[in-house]
């Protein structure tokens, strides 16, 4: 048959009576000891079965929905295990979907018959509350630590603070009565390497000792984060927001969300972002806010037991993880909705809201920055934008679409050809290699020695009265007798050109160096690396554009009056910032709240939103994929972008498998196999389930089995029901058929059949198929023709189908 062999390689389905006694997947927890590896045969297999429906609905050749069957023939006693998934497998949204809806029917029917079941019931009401609730606080604790931890161990690299070691360098001078104005950051209880170790805090001895000093601290903080990612947890390198994504749209990763990769994730999240690579912890807190919900949705039954539930916690979680990462709560539930999740109901966002306003309470009730803002770079700006100002802005979208489309092919390439070499076996050389360079071409620019979250501080502030920043360096007009909030614009001073050229090298520096540093074997963001990059270009531009509005002021007379502060250098950072992390994220309503509430002013949003569009258009015209997607498919994950059209006229007959030079479906029979029979063909193939039939002569579809439920519910009942030997018949049926005397007791299984799983016509265009799996989350599709089994369209068969549409090669793509 021309459709056998596809469905063997289905996912498991398993049927919707099984479930109500799955057990929880709470190995989920504990597994960060390995490294992912897709190319064993099981993972291969694993899309290639990415088709097994539960309670589902059958989309007969009318197009009409039937509704499911009921579940008969429960076993006496749950079978262990049967309703959970195997480790890089797909889960089924509708049956999920449908267990809750049963576990919600069953507790609703109970409530009255006493007060501790309406006890129970009110607890299960808001334990969906409750765990958001733990999810934020422990997300915005977490934050708290990071941004604390990375600051002391960032200014470490430099110095120490004698009276209290504890203190960063800020913190060291504040209660200093002999620090200056102008040089608030020099004061005697805090003490350079060079100070300390040759006695000399100036003069070239000083700067040679501080530099080495600077380069070990780096080397020794990213050698620790890789050894304890590489050892204890590997799951806990890169950002995280791949894989979330990829979890969230169904797939199981056992341990990516553990407690050990938590823990390590914390930790070494700290010394990379101290060891002064180009990387941020912002992409990285969205993964341990996620570690947080996974980790408290097993004090819930509701959540633990259901991986759909569970993805719902995870949604919320990931709002949470950007609140704290930008202090914009609403700016999280956005990202979450728009960027990460694949499943979105209205009673999530609400979750994520709250979520999202927890997590940046608790963090604001740490004020980690001492400023009573939940992020470093927080601004204001007081002077209007001007028309004409809308082309530099357009023109640093410009900027930011190559400067992402760049980043993403360059990345790629990079990560690709780290997998595909022996270089790609040497994570701990790799991430010395980078962080040696880094640091060694780093220290001598004031602007790359800035832990990266001061430097875009550094460009996103106006330079007011009270700055002595060398950007700040213009030529003032002794005679003025402005306002000090109201500077007006003046001529660039010799500081501010040197500045210049220093912020030219940065971004030189900076480009060069965050391609090769995203990727290596320690937490990593780009969030940050990204926005520096765009705040460099955009503080470069707003410089230039306010020295030609001080020098051609008859250009601008119709809307900038003579002496007046027209031009504000740090907005076009800020704008640039948001044009670059668009850029590779292609993210854009979300982004541009998380950037206004940054700002917190409303009247820069158009420069935002016409930055962030241009941005996103000229990234498009290089390439749709964002760089979140771009490494989803480079690591082969299964996922189906809701984001991709499908536009080609191909029928499911196309691309179902079995094709004509396969081998036949493995199939089972209602009631024809025995149990050796059975077993004999779950040994013989490595395909993830069987469809059963009513014989091979009708090939009249009755259900779907998945291999591991076959597997257990044979164990269990070799040990628990006499009788059940070898010759035993396999029944699938309800009604189990008449057997002579003599014969071994029947074994009956129909508890774990899919009695309902989802089919299409062989007509079926694949634009109708690729939206049924996407928005109903499918594993698998049958594939059926007057009612006669054909073949079986997976999740996996769509993606190379998807690929060899684009003219990719479509085995190329698949778990590399």
């Amino acid at each position: 048959m021309e459709s056998e062999q596809l469905f063997q390689r289905s996912y498991y389905r398993n049927s919707y009576n099984s479930i109500t006694s799955a057990s929880s997947d709470e190995e989920l927890l504990d597994g960060a000891g390995g490294m992912m590896d897709f190319h064993t045969l099981e993972d291969d297999s694993l899309l290639d079965g990415d088709a097994s429906i539960g309670t589902h609905y059958t989309v007969t050749n009318g197009g009409a929905i039937s509704s499911t069957t009921h579940l008969l023939d429960l076993l006496d006693e749950p079978i262990p295990g049967v309703g959970t998934y195997d480790d890089f497998h797909t889960i089924d949204w509708v049956r999920e979907k449908c267990k809750d809806r049963e576990r919600h029917r069953r507790i609703n029917s109970k409530k009255k018959e006493s007060a501790w079941e309406l006890a129970k019931s009110l607890y299960d009401a808001w334990s969906g509350w409750l765990v958001v609730t733990l999810t934020g606080l422990a997300s915005g604790a977490l934050a708290g630590f990071i941004d604390i931890a990375a600051d002391w161990m960032a200014d470490l690299k430099e110095g120490i603070c004698m009276t209290a070691f504890w203190f960063n360098h800020e913190q060291c001078c504040w209660d200093s009565k002999e620090a200056t104005f102008e040089e608030r950051d020099k004061c005697p209880q805090w003490q350079t390497w060079a100070d300390l170790i040759i006695g000399q805090a100036e003069g070239p001895g000083s700067y040679i000792m501080n530099y080495i000093m600077y380069i070990f601290w780096a080397l020794s903080f990213a050698f620790l984060a890789v050894c304890l990612v590489k050892v204890f947890a590997p799951y806990a390198c890169g950002s995280g927001i791949p894989e979330i994504k990829t979890i969230l749209s169904g797939f199981i990763i056992r341990g990516y969300l553990g407690k050990w990769t938590l823990m390590i994730k914390t930790v070494t999240l700290v010394l990379a972002v101290a060891s002064g690579l180009s990387l941020g912890k912002e992409g990285p807190l969205v993964h341990v806010a996620c570690c947080c919900g996974n980790i408290f949705s097993y004090l819930f039954p509701k959540y633990s037991t259901n991986e759909a539930k569970k993805r719902e916690v995870l949604s919320a979680a990931s709002a949470a993880g950007v609140s704290v990462a930008f202090g914009a709560p609403i700016g999280g539930v956005l990202f979450s909705l728009e960027e990460v999740s694949y499943y979105f109901p209205l009673k999530t966002l609400w979750r994520s809201f709250f979520a999202a306003l927890v997590a940046a309470f608790v963090l604001r009730s740490i004020n980690p920055f001492g400023n009573s803002r939940l992020v470093l770079f927080y601004v204001e700006y007081h002077t209007p934008w001007y028309l004409f100002e809308l082309i530099p802005f357009i023109l640093l979208g410009v900027f930011g679409g190559l400067w992402g489309a760049f980043f993403i092919r360059a990345n790629i390439a990079w990560c690709r050809r780290r997998k595909t070499t022996r270089f790609g076996k040497y994570p701990v050389l790799e991430v010395i290699i980078v962080a040696a360079i880094t640091a060694v071409i780093a220290f001598p620019n004031p602007y790359t020695r800035f832990n990266t979250s001061q430097l875009i501080k550094e460009l996103f502030t106006d330079c007011g009265p009270l700055e002595s920043s060398s950007l700040c360096d213009y030529k003032n007009d002794m005679n003025s007798s402005k306002i000090v909030d109201d500077i007006p614009d003046r001529p660039a001073g010799t500081g501010v050109y040197s500045a210049i050229w220093q912020l030219c090298l940065a971004l030189v520096f900076k480009i060069i160096m965050t391609v090769f540093t995203f990727g290596i074997k320690v937490p990593s963001g780009l969030f940050i690396p990204s926005m520096a990059i765009g705040a460099i270009a955009g503080r470069i531009v707003g410089i230039a554009v306010e020295q030609l509005a001080y020098y051609h002021h008859d250009w601008f007379k119709e809307w900038c009056e003579v002496g007046a502060d027209c031009i504000t250098p740090g907005l076009y950072a800020m704008v640039g910032a948001a044009a670059c992390l668009g850029g590779v994220t292609r993210m854009t309503v979300s982004l541009v709240v998380i950037v206004f509430e940054l700002t917190g002013g409303l009247e820069y949003i158009v420069p935002l939103m016409a930055a962030v569009m241009t941005s996103k258009w000229v990234g498009d015209a290089f390439g749709r994929e964002g760089i979140y997607e771009a490494h989803i498919r480079l690591n082969g994950y299964p996922f189906l972008d809701a984001k991709e059209e499908f536009t080609h006229t191909t029928l499911a007959r196309d691309v179902m498998r079995p094709r004509r030079t396969d081998p036949p479906l493995a199939v089972l029979t209602q009631d024809n196999m025995t149990v050796d029979d059975v077993e004999s063909l779950i040994n013989d193939t490595s395909y993830n389930g069987f469809p059963v039939i009513m014989s091979k002569e009708s090939q009249r579809l009755v259900g779907f089995a998945l291999r591991r439920d076959l597997t257990l519910a044979i164990e269990n009942a070799r040990k628990k029901q006499e009788g059940i030997v070898g010759s035993s018949r396999v029944c699938f049926a309800q009604h189990t058929p008449s057997l002579p005397a003599e014969s071994p007791r029947p074994l009956k299984l129909r508890s774990i059949l899919d009695m309902s799983p989802f089919t299409v016509t062989d007509q079926t265009p694949m634009e109708i198929v690729v939206d049924l799996f996407r928005k109903l989350g499918l594993r698998q599709c049958l594939v059926t023709h007057n009612g006669r089994l054909l073949g079986i369209i997976t999740k996996k068969d769509i993606l190379r189908h998807m690929a060899q549409m684009a003219n990719h090669d479509p085995e190329s793509i698949m778990f590399n």
